[in-house]
């Protein structure tokens, strides 16, 4: 990492930072479109009963994943002020944060996941699918989220493309051994949708012993001494993480969770057709939204870089640059997905009448591209400032007291039927970009008058 001077150079470096991201990002999506799209070639409750498990699973995994994303922020902010010292003895803290994490989540899915299923009154096939998927993901729980700590370590050095080789290793991993355990290939029984579980669940853990080799042996990550020299555990050092990242993860939480509730309204409301259209076009939009993610998340890196060493001009012009690029670029890819939306449904299922709708599913998906673009890469912008609790109000606001009511409504009491939750998350995603604009325009301002303690965490607690 360097602190690039001119606009030319600022757009060689967020480049250089965001492309392996979005490899990485994609190449983590395609694991769960991998589980999805194989499971379909089942039958649609295989689509089904994986798609609802992933509802259940995303939400909660990215949310709890997302307060280890304070890491990146974090540990940019250290080496933009030149404390490189005080790296080690972060991420170690963030380390034994996760595996505590991991093992609630663990203990609240062996409990919950059988009554969520069932308020739900799916299909029983759908039900036992969905159920048995949800217990296999749980075996690679620990290994994932303390994988996702050593990955944002790599990110905020700019060391970008590690995540990138760790992740082009374990999507060809996960897509094989889904193959054998969804179909019975190579020696496995054929578990259907189940199979995709035990795939994801075994990949975690591969993608935890690459990480860690890594960081053993890659010459600039050595210094550090990860896993030779462990930090006591540290309460106010976790109280200093999780300042950082709840709001963060309650964020993410609250956006994903959009999309999960959405799924369970539509499994409960409408038929099994309608609600595995549903889940192709909402599988496919995740994965186009990894383009804006990973802008955001290289917008936090080099803004986290820049505000750590009070370079303060550089920060604003590395906003716009990821802003009205990350726009622009959403735009273009709304209009080939517009005219390649049949193809792309076809590659789901054999069954027409869900192709059919799931075509007319991304249409509306098209449409909230260029909102889930400027707010996702305003939200990276605010979490390079470290400004993360104003946005986690607006994204409840946005995403759950606008977005959710109104889809239901439109859902419920309007023609639009299933569609109408697709307008409401537009609507949502609307309200939540022009919300955080509003947000950054004010740090920035109280920064140009010179007040530069710009969080209540930066004021009382240093990192």
């Amino acid at each position: 990492m360097y602190h690039a001077d001119t606009w030319k150079d600022k757009t060689k470096l967020l480049l250089k930072i965001l492309w392996p991201i979005l490899i990485t990002q994609v190449g983590l999506n395609a694991m769960n479109l991998a589980d999805t799209m194989m499971s379909g070639r089942v039958s649609s409750e295989d689509l089904v009963g994986v798609g609802i498990g992933s509802s259940i699973w995303m939400p909660i995994i990215t949310g709890l994943n997302g307060i280890l994303l304070a890491v990146t922020p974090i540990v940019s902010q250290l080496i933009g002020a030149g404390k490189r010292g005080e790296v080690a003895k972060s991420v170690s803290q963030a380390l034994y944060v996760s595996v505590i994490i991991a093992l609630i989540v663990a203990a609240v899915g062996l409990a919950a996941f059988r009554p969520i299923l069932d308020a739900m009154q799916l299909e029983s096939k759908v039900q036992h699918i969905a159920y048995n998927y949800l217990l296999a993901l749980l075996i690679g729980i620990v290994p994932l989220f303390a994988s996702n700590v050593l990955r944002y370590f790599f990110d905020a050095q700019g060391f970008t493309r590690i995540s990138m080789f760790i992740t082009l290793i374990a999507v060809p991993f996960n897509v094989l051994l889904n193959f054998g355990f969804i179909f019975g290939k190579m020696g496995f029984p054929a578990l259907g949708g189940v199979g995709a579980g035990y795939a994801t669940a075994i990949t975690y853990w591969l993608m935890f012993a690459v990480s860690a080799a890594v960081a053993f042996r890659h010459a600039a990550l050595r210094q550090y001494r990860l896993f030779r020299e462990w930090a006591l555990p540290s309460w106010k050092a976790w109280k200093e993480l999780l300042a950082v990242g709840i709001p963060i993860g309650l964020g993410i939480f609250f956006e994903v969770g959009i999309f999960s509730i959405v799924t369970i309204f539509v499994g409960n409301l409408f038929d099994t057709e309608m609600t595995a259209a549903h889940q192709i076009a909402l599988n496919f939009s995740s994965l186009v939204f990894m383009i804006p993610l990973s802008i955001s998340m290289a917008l936090t890196i080099v803004i986290g870089f820049s505000v750590g060493g009070e370079k303060w001009k550089h920060a604003r012009q590395y906003t716009l640059l990821g802003v009205c690029g990350g726009v622009g670029l959403m735009g273009f890819i709304a209009i080939l997905l517009y005219f390649f939306r049949e193809p792309i449904a076809s590659l789901y299922t054999e069954e027409t009448d869900v192709a059919v709708l799931a075509a007319q599913f991304l249409v509306f998906a098209i449409f909230y591209q260029l909102s889930d673009a400027a707010q996702a890469s305003l939200l990276g912008v605010l979490r390079g400032y470290k400004d993360v609790r104003q946005p986690f109000i607006i994204a409840f606001v946005s995403y759950w007291i606008i977005g959710v009511p109104s889809g239901y409504l439109l859902a419920a009491r309007t023609n639009l039927e299933a569609f109408g939750f697709w307008v409401g998350i537009i609507i949502g995603l609307t309200c939540a970009a022009v919300g955080f604009l509003i947000r950054l325009l004010a740090v920035q301002r109280r920064i140009r008058s010179g007040n530069t303690a710009v969080l209540p965490t930066a004021d009382k607690q240093p990192v």
